[in-house]
């Protein structure tokens, strides 16, 4: 399986019990902990125990989802690292999906001015996407990873076994961020992709390499997110909204979920602001209806999905900032619309037949 070196670190595509050992040799640390929630504990930590044979460690368990990525779940974890005396020689192996990557990574970055941390994502979402990058971050007045840093680990592991582990939503939320990678790099890739009906029948040995590989160029060529990296930002403006507000309802959404209800809607922008195809318009909002289904949007709800808009972190002033398509494949970033294009996105989105 292949191996990707960017600037600082390497996104190793293998088995774990091959990767996580032969980097451990390479890297100098006094104490080991390992950050899982309780769904990782379960099914992904005796796998990891399995390449950790000669190492011992200290586990740190916190909730998983969405609800817990915030300042108080931070706390805990820094209580950990201060009771069991870590010091700025220590190493944190992050066991999970973003969520775990994002905070852990954050809280490692700033523990004691920054500890060295490793990626080790168990979700397709954060293996395609999250864990690559950088970008680190927890949810604050519920705007997402609206407190965070650039950060880059000392290596992401990727090992597709543990997708093996997953509920099929949760493969379905990770799918997302891969039709997102197509849609705005590969117009070649999104062809064949149409043709992936059911996910159950995914190669996903072939899949994660190529979405890899696509976030490594564009992170490669805009590291802090000054411009072409606003790319992967399609689909999480609205998405984005649509997710913060779920998140506090009785049926919260997968970001992968939302990031798919945010695409429909910015390829309607798109359409309207940039000129995208009716066709190309059509083949992304039929195939996303066919994954994703359709989510009961409520036109009530539009004020508080624009609140949290003007709010997002990728916003300059007082416009909402989108990044959109110009075509499948040429991404237009630092586009603007008007609040009633968003309104009328979001009737777009609830109006699909299905």
């Amino acid at each position: 399986m292949p191996s990707l070196s960017l600037d600082t670190y390497d996104i190793q595509i293998a088995p774990i019990t091959e990767t996580l050992p032969a980097l451990l040799e390479k890297l100098s640390y006094d104490r080991l902990f390992v950050l899982v929630d309780e769904n990782t504990a379960e099914h992904c930590l005796p796998r990891l125990r399995e390449a950790l044979q000669d190492h011992p460690f200290h586990t740190i368990q916190i909730r998983s989802g969405e609800r817990n990525k915030d300042i108080g779940t931070c706390q805990l974890i820094w209580q950990q690292l201060m009771q069991q005396q870590a010091g700025r020689n220590a190493l944190l192996l992050n066991l999970g999906g973003g969520v775990i990557g994002d905070m852990g990574g954050f809280c490692a970055g700033t523990f004691k001015r920054g500890i060295r941390f490793v990626q080790i994502p168990t979700t397709l979402l954060s293996q395609v996407d999250a864990s690559v990058g950088g970008k680190l971050g927890i949810d604050f007045m519920q705007v997402k990873n609206s407190i965070g840093l650039f950060l880059d680990p000392q290596a992401v592991l990727i090992d597709p076994t543990f997708l093996l582990t997953l509920p099929p939503r949760e493969v379905r939320s990770g799918f997302a961020e891969i039709i997102k990678h197509s849609l705005i790099q590969d117009a070649a890739q999104w062809a064949q992709l149409q043709q992936l009906q059911q996910l159950e029948t995914a190669d996903w040995i072939a899949l994660i390499p190529d979405s890899v590989a696509i976030k490594k160029r564009i992170v490669e060529e805009d590291r802090l997110e000054q411009g072409l990296r606003k790319a992967l930002n399609f689909g999480h403006t609205i998405g984005h909204a649509i997710e913060g507000h779920a998140l506090h309802t009785d049926a919260p959404l997968l970001h992968g979920e939302a990031i798919a209800i945010g695409m429909v809607c910015e390829a309607y922008l798109s359409q309207e602001l940039l000129g995208l195809g009716a066709q190309e318009l059509h083949h992304i909002s039929r195939y996303i209806l066919d994954i994703y289904g359709h989510y009961p949007i409520e036109e009530c709800h539009y004020p508080a999905y624009l609140q949290l808009m003007r709010n997002d972190k990728k916003n300059d002033g007082q416009t909402i900032n989108f990044s959109l398509l110009e075509q499948i494949g040429q991404p237009r970033v630092n586009q603007q619309a008007e609040e009633q294009q968003i309104k009328e996105s979001l009737d777009f989105y609830r109006q699909l037949p299905l």
